[in-house]
């Protein structure tokens, strides 16, 4: 199992791309987001033809604003397999379904929606309302042999995933957690909220600016990783 992404950034961290990662698990690969830059960057890394399954933590435009593109390269360009979408809820899924029927008209013709549950190996954390008020918005655990990656989504409150940790068995865990420098930002975690939580885990930033990294964070920023970078 590992984790590469595909861009560290915010929605106006424009240099640093939308984040969003490939996260190979149980022999898939999984696309984790796919916001405005996501399908320029899998083109232009020739990384493409790797998606096989699409996850989304919420419909925000830099999480899923490159979706539909992708999705018609596949059966235009490539005359591919249509990719599957992975769905932790119906309710999500009607939600993504309608989004794409305005770009596609027949979202079906191009891609094949699954429930998660019957992908193993992944879990979904429902974070609703947790990054803007609202939105439907999910954290997602993913599990393979006696490892663990945790992704957090754009999540304003930590609490509620770290509790979920706190009571699955022990197993080597690398979390990848939005992060904020602003403390006035509530929609993404200040990093200081998140120093509790380090203890047992390995702990990663991203969906920020990493030139703003105050001296004091201890936090590894990903895009400082270059082996996480794809």
């Amino acid at each position: 199992m590992q984790i590469k992404f595909l861009g560290t950034g915010g929605a106006f961290d424009i240099d640093y791309l939308n984040s969003a990662a490939l996260v190979t698990v149980r022999g898939k690969c999984v696309l984790l987001d796919c916001g405005f830059t996501v399908y320029q960057t899998l083109v232009h890394k020739n990384l493409l033809h790797r998606v096989d399954h699409i996850l989304l933590t919420h419909l925000h435009n830099d999480h899923c604003g490159s979706l539909a593109n992708l999705l018609l390269h596949k059966h235009v360009v490539d005359k591919a397999p249509k990719p599957i979408i992975l769905y932790p809820t119906d309710q999500f899924k009607s939600q993504v379904y309608e989004l794409l029927k305005i770009q596609v008209k027949d979202p079906d013709k191009y891609a094949e929606f699954v429930p998660l549950e019957h992908f193993e190996g992944i879990r979904a954390i429902d974070t609703y309302g947790m990054h803007s008020e609202g939105l439907q918005s999910f954290a997602y655990i993913f599990e393979e042999d006696d490892k663990r990656i945790v992704y957090s989504g754009d999540l304003g409150k930590p609490d509620v995933l770290f509790d979920r940790l706190s009571r699955m068995p022990a197993l080597h865990t690398c979390v990848y957690h939005d992060i904020t420098f602003n403390p006035e930002n509530t929609g993404h975690t200040f990093y200081k909220k998140l120093l509790p939580y380090m203890n047992g885990v390995e702990m990663f930033g991203y969906h920020c600016d990493p030139t703003q990294n105050p001296a004091d964070n201890p936090i590894r920023l990903v895009f400082y990783q270059k082996d996480l970078l794809a």
